[in-house]
This record gives C-alpha cells, structure tokens and sequence, in this order.
C-alpha cells in the first residue's frame, strides 16, 4: 500500500519520502519522511465530503495568514498550485489527497512533565488559535455534530446505556447541569472552533535542559460553529485526566487563554459543567461504541481516565469559579468590586473592634524570616503556641500581626497538603492578629449578623470562632471572621441573631479556650464563601495567594487601618539576586536554574522567604542537621562567656582534642585546629615537607582540597578547570580508582592492586627529576570525582608505596568522616589503611567554620622544628565547645547507626530504580554518601550531563535538594544530614522515579 502512496506523492507534490502509516479512526494517515523534511500525507476515505476537507485547508490557510505564531501545520500545495488532489487508489476507488506540515514534538498523553508552565503555554497556543478562527467562516461549520457541546443534550436518550447505577446517577446530575447552562450558553457568539484539542491532537516538545513548549495542535476534523469556551472546556476536559493536581493544571490553562484571548467572567463560570458535560458525552458515546462492538475491550478501557475523573475528583464549582477568575486577574465574584469600594469609602468610620484606635499599634512580625517560633518547624507544643509573640508583650498593649505573612507556626500536619514533610504546606496568614490580654472584649466594626458560632477544639485551631455576615447599601454580602475567643460565644450568640455597629460580641480566650495560642484575634475578611462553608483556611499556600489573597483580601480598611500598614512583604528574591551580581564575583556561583533563598532550617529540612519547606539530600555541612538545638545553646552559653584562642588555657581545647583522639587509632596523639578544611588541608602540605624534607606530591585526578593557592595546586578539578592555573610540575596525577567507569572495572577481582600500581608510575617520574615525595593525599572516598568508593585494599597497597618512597599519607576525610558512612567512622577505615594525617572539615563545625588536622607525635615534632604556628580562630573555645558538641550529638542520638539504616534503605531502593530506568549507569555509596551516575546511552554508556542537571532541577522543583558531580558533572550526589529518616528517604525515591520516567535514553 505505502509504494502507491508514495508514487501519488511524488507524482503531485513531487516530494521523495519513505512511509509509514500513523493511527487514524477513518482516514489514512501517512508519515512522509524525505532527506530534509517530514510531512503528513491526509488519504481521506472514499466518500469522504470534499467540502469537509476545503473547511480543515482552508481554516489551515487562515491560521497562517494571521502571522500569529500559531504552532499549527501549514498546508504543503500540489505541484499545480492546489491544497488537495483527487487520485485512484489501488483497488480504483477514488480518493482525496492533501499534505501538511509534520510538526515535531510528542503527543500530549505521552508526554512529560505535563508542568504548569507547559499546560499554561497550551492555553496560549489555543488562545491565539480561537483568536484566530474568530473571522474565520465556511458553510461546512454549520452541521448537526454530537461532538458539538452546545448539542450535548443528546445524550439525555442514552444514559441508560450506563449499566452502573452510580455512575447513571452521575451522568443525569450533568446532564441537569448542563441544561441549567445551555440558555446561557446558546446566548454567546458562536465562531469556528478546533473542537477537539485532546491530549493526542497536541504535540509537545522539551527535554533535558530545553524548556517544554507546545509544537503543535493538530487535526481539524471536528471543527464547528460554538462559543469559543467551548474549545476551552474540551481542552481542559483532557488536561486534568490524570492530572494529580487538576485545579491547578486548570488555572494554568485558562490563565494563558486568558493572556492571548481573553474571557469573560460569564465564559469562566461555564467551563466547570462543560467540562464535565464534555466528559460524560466521551463516556456515554464509548459506552454506546461498546454495545456495537462488544469484542472490542479497548473502547471500554478508554474511559477509564474520565470515569475516574468524574467520580473521585472533589471540587467545588464555586470555588473553581473563584480560582478560575482569580488567576485571570477577574473579580471573584461580580459583586466584590463594589464591595472593596465600600470598604475604602468607610476606611477611617467603621467601629473599632479592639474598642481603642490601633493605627498607632506595633507591628510585630512573626514571619519565616524574622521569627524563630517555632523552634521545630514541623511540630508547634503547646508550650510554644501560647507564648508566640512574647517577644512583642509590652505590658498588655495591643500589638498586631501582618495580613500575607509567610509563617512556620502552621507546623502541624492539618497544614500539609502532601504525605511528605517537604510537601506543599500552607503558611501564608489570611487575616491581621491584634494581641491583647485574654478576657478583652471586641465589637462589631458595622452592622452584622451571626453567621456562624462555634467553639474548635482542636490542637491549635480556633476555639471560639464567630463568622459576622454584613450588608453594604447596594445589598452586597460579605463577612468578617473572629477566632481564638473566648467559647463563651457559643452560649451568647446564636446564627441569624443581629448584631449593632459599636456593640461588643465576644472576648479573647486563653489558651485553655482559644486553641492553645497567645491570647489575640484571628481577624479575617472574606468577599464569598462559596466553597468553603463555615471552615475556612485562614491560612493559605504561597503558590494560591492569587485565589486566597483574592477570596480573603487584607481587611485593614475593617481596622481603620491603611492596607500597606498590615500588609506583609518578604524580601524580594529577584532584588537579593540582582544586588547579589552586583556585588559578588561572577565565578561565584548558584545552585539550579532557578535559584532559591533560604532564611530557616531545621535538621535535613530548609525553608524558604514564604516558608516552604525543602528535603536537603545534599548538604554535608549540617552534619547533626540544621539549627539544632544543642549547637544554638553551646554557641550562646560560650558567646556569653568569652571567645579566645589557643595562647590560652582552657579546657573546651582539650576536650574536644580528646574526643576526636578517642575516634581515631593509636598512632594518632596530635591535633591542630583551623578555620576550615582548606586550611587543614594547606597545613598538612606544610607538615608533610616538614618532615620528609620534599615538596613532590601524588594525589587522584579531579580531587579537591580546598581554594588556597597551596590546596588548589594539589586539587585537580581546580587547577584542570576552564580557566585554571594548570598543573604545577611538583604534582603528580594518578587515575581515580572508579570501578565503574576506570580503566579496571568492578568485575576484575584484582583492579585494587592495578589502581594503587597506577602510584609506581608516578614515583618513577619523580625521581627520574632527582625530585622526593613529600607524600600522597586524597579524598579517602573521592567525592568531587563521582562519589566514587574505591576497591577495598587500594588505599593499604598505595599507603605502603608512598611510605616506600619516603612520603606520608594523607587521608581528606571531609566528606566523609564522622559516622556519614555508617559501617565505619572514617572511609580508612573500610580501607584497612592508617594514614599518617587525617584532615577533617566543614561537617565537624556543623556550619560553624572548623577545620582539624590530626597526626603523629612524629610528624608534629618535625613540624615544630620550625616556625612557632598559630591560627588566631583555630582552636577558639567557641569553636571547640561547638566541635566537641557535634561530636557527642552523633554519638547520643545515634546518627552513625541512623546513616547505616538509612544509607541501606535510600541505596536499595535507588538500585530498584537503576532496574527501572536505562538512565541509571551505576549506583555507588556507603550510608548517606551516595552517587548516581547518569548515562545519555545505554550502549555505550556516555555520561548523561545534560541529564543530571535537568533531574537535579526538577527535584529541587519537587523539594528536593541534590546536587551533580564527577569529570562530567553527570553524577547526582546524594548526602543529607545525618537526622534524614525513612519518610524522607521514601520522597527522595518516589520524586527520583516520577523525574527519571519523564527521560527517555538511546538503548
């Protein structure tokens, strides 16, 4: 069949393509691909309308000629100059020919992500389509069409085709609905419409490092005359199937309908019963297919998406209404202009509620940023929650807190919206706080009446809480709500009861009444409460500011207050980022594309200016976790104290010298403290010459030590680096012992002895210089390099070469020390290797700048041969109070134990997912120091850069924070604090394996 359709081909558009045949319900579609182009050659049925055709060219044509950008096929001519040809297949029938444009890109339903960004550039797309189509006309638009959805009310005659009670129940609900909407519908402007934007008429382009963008919508057979919100509705009718956050996929796609061709609030309403109505159309009309061919069980299979849709999706219309409006920049409801311009009208007349005038009143922050309650962000004790604030008390004088403040204290698990700790949460206050003494009446700003009265005893809810409704002159609603009162209210007032402008209502509650909270007011205004009742949040997620923040406005005005007052702004990340570059060297660099700013942590989480939260899977430093509480009041209680250096005595240098001495093995007597691991690192070069007299060293390619001049000489991913001094001639490289991508792989029982071999070269060529080794340093476990984990006994075997040669040995434990690798303390350890220095960093300060070199009596002696040393900070008692405590604190808590049990578990399941995913080359580690190595080929294993940086991005999108590494920066680097438990090990595996389906490699 494909030779005759290519000789039709080229004998009419004198195109020359190889074939093959794509899906098609009626017509043949054919895949042309020649030497420089593809194309889509259309051989439509035999009796198939000629008209129908000219309709779907020349609405192509019309698309085009708008010079709209459209991503839609452009229609290829004939050689005769016509868009379609009639010619005699092989059994003589004849057909209809016409060819367009391939346009790239996969279909939607195979695609991913399907991000917000991409569903939003999708209602663009379809937008500037309708936008388009709107002065398009053809006389084959006006048909009698069940896909039309004005005409959905056809399925009215069928819906007991739907055997399942249930679901015939629901499909009547919609039914009823839409024909409550279709006068209304009917009323608008009718247009040409695509009608039939599904998930496989889209096409979609994007991949690692490329962002995602629609590249087509394709397939004009079911064009119609409606109202334009009707190609909306179906689009979004198979943009929330499966979606796991549907509202959200909506507002991204008619917020960019909205960009390019924008809607009425009246559109906005209809689209939620469209929708819905588009839906049970698909299933009734299925549903009817499978009664006619009940051998085929794919139509029945098909509606599983929509049936799931419909039955287990819980939104609310009127809500979506709202999000809908909102995200459009619309009123949420049609009365809340006039109900805002109320409220400004009377700013400075409506009754003060606290009973005195509080425009004067302190504002007191309890922001992510300026605040520290509480101090676990992820549980708030009722200890806490009553004394929030307490820094603000000024002898019973109201003091107030912000409207759109970002805050931690929501820490309890009501506030998630996820089962992670690092989910979405919600954070950002919906109302202003006034604080004042339990007991304190307020008053009724206007005239009102009781709406709701309720006490909530829940953990940290409201208590008493009233819901006020009030009436502007033009019989607008709204209402204010009252909560963390006195639940006396509850026998005073009842609903519907009227209550006078200036008339006290209700009083604080304490914290046996209110909740558990420091005694205030929960003050919030709400313009509708469709769609949440008599619970509303009075606390919103950041990302929903745009609905909440519509919903709930700032009600300073209500306070007398002017809004910016009461109005809380967190600092501007795109401020701190533009002063940043202008302040800061350009080799200074960010992590991911998009960068984040972090003002709090708490163990292995850290949150950002709006209080979301972050699993941090990367960084080492936190080695006992963020902010912890012991660390904080050792750094206090010292700070009080004093702070001085080692030309004093004082025990805090001892005792911290003894408990790293008690970790390490006998030959170890001496300790130097320092700033850092680069200093550490600069001064075991020192110590090294000291005592052999040589200055020539042997150290692994692509290490790192530091960024002195002296640790960057021995640091090959520095001095190799673009830009990079180079290798100095007193510097020897020998190959990293990586057994997954070295010259001897893991399957060679002796590639230990092959890769400390590798060493003998090295000492040749310095002594062939009449040159003497000073000695070998590595990161006992290269981390820069890869994460790599050399084969057991290549150390012993290069230790014993080295100190043959008259060197000592070096072993940078700053990755990896202190209980990080689960099985052993140190990485020598697991190499059955003593090293004559250990240098310790970052992790050992917990944050705190502190570094340790620790060695022999020998060596030390050696070195103090020679000029006196000292470091005025190394050795600080502050820092040794804070060393020793880190200390103790994995030992106490057990984190070397927990980094076992939890390196075990994130390494076993990582092995699962290199079963699952071909872009997995190798998965290497020990406890919690991890590496995944990507690959762009299954074949022939090349290193997947590109891949690794998008994965790194799209888990910091997802919460996550991890970070690439290796030669090729393709290595994901996994090492968390030491606190990480099993749930956050879990979300690390579930968001890695979502992330890595969205890549596709060549195998």
């Amino acid at each position: 069949m494909t030779t005759h359709w290519k000789k039709m081909l080229q004998t009419h558009w004198g195109i020359s393509a190889d074939l093959s045949q794509l899906d098609g319900e009626y017509d043949l579609n054919i895949l042309a691909q020649s030497a420089d182009q593809a194309y889509i050659l259309k051989v439509m049925r035999p009796d198939c309308d000629a008209s129908f055709i000219d309709l779907q060219i020349q609405a192509f044509d019309h698309i085009e000629n708008t010079g709209q950008q459209i991503a839609m096929p452009a229609v290829i001519p004939a050689l005769n100059g016509e868009r379609m040809c009639e010619v005699k297949d092989e059994a003589g029938a004849t057909r209809l020919l016409w060819v367009l444009e391939k346009c790239p890109g996969k279909t939607y339903a195979h695609f991913a992500p399907k991000s917000n960004a991409l569903i939003h550039d999708l209602g663009q797309q379809l937008g500037k389509m309708d936008a388009a189509l709107c002065s398009f006309d053809h006389p084959s638009l006006e048909r009698d069409f069940k896909w039309n959805l004005t005409q959905a009310n056809w399925i009215d005659g069928h819906i007991e085709a739907v055997q399942d009670a249930h679901r015939q129940t629901l499909i009547s609900e919609i039914s009823a609905e839409f024909a409550h909407i279709r006068p209304t519908l009917c009323e608008l402007p009718t247009q040409a419409l695509h009608n039939d934007v599904n998930d496989y008429n889209i096409l979609a382009t994007g991949g690692p490092n490329t962002p995602e963008k629609i590249s087509g919508l394709i397939d004009l057979g079911d064009m119609c005359k409606a109202p334009r919100i009707c190609d909306l509705a179906i689009a979004a009718a198979y943009i929330v199937l499966d979606h796991p956050q549907p509202e959200q996929a909506l507002a991204a796609l008619v917020s960019g309908y909205h960009d390019t061709n924008p809607l009425s609030p009246l559109e906005i309403d209809l689209l939620w019963p469209l929708l819905r109505a588009r839906l049970a159309v698909s299933v009734v009309n299925s549903t009817l297919m499978a009664i006619e061919n009940p051998n085929d069980p794919y139509i029945v299979i098909s509606q599983g998406p929509a049936w799931r849709f419909l039955e287990n999706t819980q939104i609310h219309p009127g809500l979506l209404k709202a999000r809908l409006r909102a995200v459009c920049g619309l009123p949420v409801t049609d009365e809340a202009p006039e109900i805002m311009a109320f409220l400004e009208e009377n700013r400075g007349h409506f009754a003060n509620i606290m009973f005195e005038d509080v425009r004067n009143a302190p504002m007191g922050s309890l922001s992510v940023e300026n605040s520290t309650w509480p101090q676990n962000p992820f549980h708030m004790p009722l200890k806490e929650a009553a004394r929030v604030g307490a820094e603000f008390e000024d002898n019973g004088k109201i003091w107030l807190g912000y409207y759109s403040e970002p805050r931690l204290i929501y820490a309890e698990p009501a506030f998630r919206k996820g089962p992670w700790l690092a989910s979405d949460r919600r954070t950002v206050h919906l109302a202003i706080d006034a604080f004042a003494p339990a007991g304190r009446p307020l008053y009724a700003p206007m005239d009102a009446t009781v709406h709701v009265v309720e006490n909530r005893r829940g953990h940290l809810d409201y208590g008493g809480v009233v819901i006020l409704s009030h009436e502007t002159p033009q019989g607008h609603t709204f209402y204010t709500l009252y909560g963390h009162l006195n639940p006396e209210v509850c026998k005073t007032l009842t609903p519907g009861q009227s209550i006078k402008k200036g008339d006290a209502f209700c009083r604080l509650g304490d914290p046996t009444q209110n909740g558990g909270w420091a005694p205030h007011v929960h003050f919030q205004l709400a313009l509708t409460t469709d769609g949440m009742g008599e619970d509303w949040p009075g606390v919103s997620d950041p990302d929903e500011m745009y609905l909440w923040g519509a919903i709930c406005p700032n009600p300073a005005a209500l306070m007398n207050l002017p809004d910016e007052k009461a109005h809380y702004h967190p600092t501007d990340k795109e401020q701190i980022l533009e002063r940043r570059q202008k302040h800061f060297s350009k080799n200074l660099k960010l992590t991911y594309d998009d960068p984040v700013m972090f003002v709090r942590g708490w163990k292995h989480h850290l949150f950002d200016e709006w209080g979301r939260p972050y699993l941090d899977a990367y960084n080492n430093v936190p080695h006992v976790g963020h902010a912890h509480p012991r660390i904080q009041a050792v750094a206090a209680d010292q700070l009080k104290r004093m702070n001085s250096n080692t030309r004093y005595l004082h025990k805090a240098q001892t005792e911290f010298a003894e408990k790293i001495l008690s970790k390490l093995p006998a030959p170890f007597e001496v300790c130097f403290f320092v700033n850092s691991g680069t200093e550490a690192n600069e001064l075991a070069l020192r110590l090294a010459r000291a005592h052999t007299g040589a200055k020539a060293m042997i150290t692994p390619n692509h290490g790192y030590h530091g960024n002195t001049t002296g640790a960057i000489d021995i640091s090959a991913y520095k001095f190799n680096a673009p830009g990079g001094v180079g290798q100095p001639d007193w510097v020897k490289l020998v190959e990293v012992a990586d057994e997954y991508r070295g010259s001897f792989k893991r399957s060679d029982p002796d590639r230990a002895e092959k890769y400390a071999d590798l060493v003998d070269a090295a000492i040749v060529k310095i002594h062939s210089k009449n040159e003497k080794l000073a000695g070998f340093i590595a990161e006992t476990f290269p981390s820069v390099g890869g994460q790599i984990i050399p084969p057991q006994g290549y150390l012993a075997s290069v230790y014993e070469k080295i100190r043959e040669a008259g060197g000592i040995c070096i072993a940078d434990e700053v990755q990896t020390g202190l209980g990080r690798l689960g099985d052993y303390y140190f990485a020598f350890e697991h190499q059955n290797a003593i090293p004559d220095i250990v240098v310790l960093g970052k992790p050992i300060g917990n944050g705190h700048p502190l570094g340790v070199l620790v060695t022999s009596r020998e060596i030390a002696d050696s070195f103090a041969q020679g000029p006196e040393y000292f470091s005025t900070f190394g050795g600080s008692t502050l820092s040794c109070r804070i060393g020793k405590e880190v200390l103790d604190i994995v030992d106490d808590e057990g984190l070397q134990k927990n980094s076992k049990i939890m390196g075990d578990r994130l390494l076993s399941g990582l092995r699962a997912l290199q079963k699952k995913h071909a872009c997995i080359g190798d998965v290497r580690g020990m406890g919690l120091f991890v590496g995944v190595e990507l690959i762009s080929n299954s074949k022939t294993q090349n290193e997947g850069t590109e891949i690794a940086s998008y994965v790194k991005n799209r888990m910091r999108e997802n919460r996550i924070l991890m970070g690439t590494e290796g030669p090729k920066d393709n290595i994901l680097k996994i090492r968390p604090p030491l606190t990480i438990a099993a749930d956050d090990v879990d979300m690390i595996l579930a968001i890695m394996d979502q992330t890595l389906s969205e890549i596709e490699i060549d195998q």
